[in-house]
């Protein structure tokens, strides 16, 4: 893998980047894929899973060494973990098996597998004080992992719901107190604490314009406009932002512009099709499941989108309703590397050219993560073994990178 030492260099373009900007990109995948609740269920994930993955992975790229790990904490793994001397032994533990933790996936505050997830994934959101409370445990988990010069990143819900109509001042007041206090901690501890805010269909934010109001208004709002654009950003998931048919250099550049961080970006890709394709329509009905919210996004030819809540309604609207669309896409984070059968599709090609845009800015983002959490509800014509699954994606992202596509 020295062609991909090259290539975070800058070798492909003929620019020359220090060590220092190379030594900091880190990915790994987010353990949101296991079903895991407690600590001991998350740390049983991380001894059984992410450790056979690195085995497998061993010696293919520098990359990976230390092996990089992004688990998801629930809220009560969280508050397990920072109990008696849980935390010390955990910090003791991964730098035992040459791993490194560098971010925490904090969206799902509760139950995220083998119940009804839907819109509770958002709840608590930021207008409840539980959320700010939760979210700052887990940087406090994080500290002990990151040393001084170094940045630790945790994920979060996009304010809220759009249903839940949340106050957004109360959403503002939590993310300012948050940001003030992430300021506190990288002061004293000399590392560089960050919070991203993840869009999504139907959240709060959702697509580029929507984001980039957000934060204006998060910014007026009051407190240290330079502290919030230092702590607070945007976690950019390449599945939510194709979902929305937004362009990837176009959405990054707009960021980019108006000073909003990437604090964290998502590898992972959606569903497309032709909703006027019978056997396409056909074909989603098997990725239809009780767990998560599958919003329907449809574009037409003005460009304008409707949105569904989820694939039920996108069914009981018939075929009227998207008679002459362009487009189908649907939030389901399907693997990087493998494609549906068609007559679906894949949106792999908006990470593809987040990668690329990454070529030529290489220090707009340092932390990445993939993140396909739906393996246990996919379809059988595209279920494998989890660690097969989770080894061929990993190839699939250092693949791309080498080649420079």
């Amino acid at each position: 893998m020295d062609s991909l030492i090259s290539f975070l260099r800058g070798d492909f373009l003929g620019i020359s980047f220090s060590l220092r900007q190379v030594e900091r990109v880190i990915f790994a995948y987010c353990t949101n894929i296991h079903p895991a609740e407690s600590w001991q269920e998350t740390f049983a994930a991380l001894q059984t899973h992410a450790l056979a993955v690195k085995s497998s992975l061993e010696g293919e790229s520098t990359l990976l060494s230390p092996f990089p790990l992004a688990p998801r904490l629930s809220a009560r793994a969280a508050q397990e973990l920072l109990a008696g001397e849980e935390l010390p032994r955990f910090v003791d533990w991964v730098k035992q098996q040459g791993c490194k933790v560098f971010t925490i996936n904090g969206f799902p505050y509760g139950a995220f597998h083998g119940t009804r997830v839907k819109e509770q994934v958002y709840r608590p959101d930021w207008a409840e004080r539980s959320r700010l409370e939760y979210t700052l445990q887990l940087f406090q988990i994080l500290l002990p992992f990151l040393q001084p010069g170094e940045e630790g990143s945790v994920s979060t819900l996009p304010g809220s719901f759009k249903e839940f109509h949340a106050d957004e001042s109360k959403i503002f007041d939590h993310l300012i107190e948050c940001a003030s206090m992430l300021e506190k901690w990288s002061q004293q501890h000399g590392v560089d604490l960050h919070l991203g805010l993840e869009p999504e269909p139907l959240g709060h934010f959702e697509n580029t314009q929507e984001t980039l109001a957000f934060f204006e208004r998060l910014w007026a709002y009051g407190g240290d406009e330079h502290v919030l654009k230092r702590r607070i950003g945007v976690n950019y998931d390449t599945c939510h932002f194709a979902l929305e048919f937004d362009d990837c250099v176009d959405s990054l550049e707009a960021f980019r512009k108006a000073g909003i961080r990437i604090s964290k970006v998502h590898l992972s890709a959606a569903l497309a099709c032709d909703a006027n394709d019978p056997a396409a329509r056909e074909c989603l009905r098997s990725f239809h499941e009780p767990t998560y919210l599958h919003q329907v996004l449809l574009r037409w030819a003005d460009g304008s989108v409707t949105r569904y809540r989820d694939l039920p309604e996108f069914f009981e609207a018939g075929e009227a309703a998207y008679a002459g669309s362009v487009e189908a896409r649907v939030h389901f984070h399907i693997p990087l590397d493998a494609d549906p059968l068609p007559p679906l599709r894949s949106t792999r090609s908006h990470a593809e050219e987040l990668l690329a845009y990454a070529r030529k800015h290489p220090d707009f983002c340092q932390h990445y993560e993939i993140e396909t959490y739906t393996w246990g509800v996919l379809p059988d014509a595209m279920q494998r073994p989890l660690h097969e699954h989770l080894v061929a994606e990993y190839r699939w992202v250092l693949d791309v990178i080498a080649a420079g596509r």
